[in-house]
């Protein structure tokens, strides 16, 4: 069921009323969008996706109305649907996912009809599915046979394309990347070796847009657009031209590097772009940086323009130290990652999206399975049982990243204001009249009295615990501010504080 939303350009950046009018007085807007509604169980405009790391379609589908609608996310990014290669000799590794056979809707993931399920259940509850889309190439160069059963062989895939579909460069003796520096390898030339598709020939394009608008005709309401970086930002928007609904969400997964020719600007006229420099910057701050830094976090360092921004504390590829991977935080920094998540979800920069992983010891290594290619199951009679030491993190779980959710999208269209630091590693700030957070990363207490704009009132701190069912009080802390708009409050050692306009409680 796909939700009305307000444009990209000014979500999160203005309230919708006033970005209707900004849209009367300017033309009108850009045709994609992100989600920001009140959706049925949640009056706050939802505002924050996550990442259900190669998770079952089945599982994804109760996750969405045990947990994901209720708390108030706007959307899920799933593992690519579609069928792909089957790696047995690497162990069935995560990223086979990412090695197109064809455009079945049948992976380890489940089958399509499981998929059109998973969709619309999502959809009843408020929550978007987003479907990571591998356009750019297809398997590593070998033969073999797909999720769904289908053969393939090199440069040849069953009917769907042969050789003369794909890119052949020519450099550097295997048809591989090798110079960054050189567009035209980077975006001709074969990403360790895979087969390198020519999205500039009419016959792919329209095979890559009748894919996507299966999807969309599933109920998808959005697609990362993995490794957009290796395809032409023009290719893309001929592509993203022919499909059936022009309003879908598009973000596109590119990393920027210094001294080289592809920049992140280009493909803003496609739609959103992963901006990877916040996740260094998260955690070269947060593991040996100071928080005090973080007053102007966001544009004037130098990162894209908010709105146009997906953002993360980490993603499946740099938790892994892939894909423009390196001091990041992940869940392996225990209390350090959950800090970093609360700051990601009070602060006002970018579109957030939560990663959910599954445990792993080796960058390789596929999610829980029960043996060969069949991923285990989260959900086991009726619980979230995976969601263990073991198998499933589950970080979008953990109480205190779960209702931060809820904060940030209370605080929707909010600036930062009442900015305290002590100079080091504890800092507050207000999201104007609607929210006020603490985060501390000292290795001791924080005491004091906080100055917020919020109304006086009774408010539940979030990061502890839940509004009762009653709406009249706390599961966890409540704080108590007075008319001027202050609290005092103790926030312990590598921890945080968080209050905002609906966990008002009296």
């Amino acid at each position: 069921m796909a939700r009305s939303r307000t444009r990209r350009t000014w979500t999160r950046r203005v309230s919708l009323a006033a970005a209707l009018g900004l849209v009367l007085s300017l033309g009108a807007p850009l045709p994609w969008s992100r989600p920001d509604a009140a959706q049925a169980a949640v009056t706050s405009p939802r505002s924050v996706l996550v990442h259900l790391f190669e998770w079952k379609w089945t599982d994804v589908a109760l996750e969405c109305e045990r947990w994901l609608g209720p708390k108030g996310f706007a959307a899920v990014q799933i593992a690519p649907p579609q069928e792909h290669a089957v790696v047995a000799g690497s162990g069935y590794p995560w990223w086979q996912r990412y090695q197109p056979v064809s455009y079945k809707i049948e992976s380890r993931s489940g089958t399509r009809a499981q998929f059109a399920d998973m969709v619309r259940r999502c959809g009843n509850v408020g929550v978007d599915v987003y479907a990571d889309v591998v356009i750019n190439h297809m398997t590593g160069v070998g033969s073999g046979t797909g999720s769904a059963g289908t053969p393939y062989s090199p440069y040849t895939y069953n009917g769907t394309y042969q050789s003369w579909d794909f890119h052949h460069c020519g450099r550097n003796g295997n048809d591989d990347i090798a110079n960054y520096a050189d567009r035209y390898e980077v975006q001709n030339c074969e990403l360790v070796n895979l087969a390198d598709l020519n999205t500039g020939a009419t016959y792919v394009r329209d095979r890559l847009a009748g894919y996507m608008n299966d999807l969309i005709s599933l109920g998808v309401d959005g697609f990362r657009i993995d490794a957009a970086k290796h395809m032409d930002t023009n290719d893309i928007a001929a592509i993203r031209s022919r499909l059936s609904n022009q309003g879908v969400y598009v973000y596109q997964e590119v990393i920027e590097a210094a001294n080289e020719p592809i920049k992140e600007s280009e493909y803003f006229q496609n739609g959103d772009v992963t901006e990877f420099q916040y996740s260094t910057e998260i955690g070269r701050v947060f593991k040996g940086g100071q928080l005090s830094w973080l007053s102007q976090f966001g544009e004037p360092w130098g990162m894209m323009r908010s709105d146009l921004a997906e953002v993360f504390v980490d993603n499946h590829d740099n938790q892994r130290g892939h894909g423009g991977g390196g001091t990041v935080v992940t869940h392996k920094d225990g209390q350090l990652y959950n800090l970093a998540n609360y700051f990601m979800l009070a602060h006002p920069y970018g579109y957030p999206q939560v990663m959910s992983s599954y445990h792993f010891s080796n960058g390789d290594q596929g999610p829980p399975s029960n043996g060969g290619n069949t991923t285990r199951s989260v959900w086991v009679n009726g619980a979230p049982s995976g969601c263990n030491s073991t198998e499933w993190v589950c970080e979008h779980r953990r109480t205190g990243i779960a209702n931060m959710v809820s904060f940030h999208n209370a605080t929707v269209g909010q600036g930062v204001s009442n900015w305290w630091s002590n100079g080091y590693q504890a800092i507050a700030f207000s999201r104007g009249t609607k929210g006020y957070v603490v985060v501390n990363r000292e290795g001791f207490s924080v005491s004091r009295t906080w100055q917020t704009s919020l109304p006086a009132g009774t408010y539940c701190d979030v990061i502890k615990g839940d509004i009762n069912s009653t709406r009249t009080g706390c599961l966890g802390r409540s704080v108590v501010v007075n008319a001027s708009g202050q609290f005092t409050a103790t926030v312990n050692a590598m921890d945080g504080l968080a209050l905002h306009a609906g966990a008002r409680v009296a």
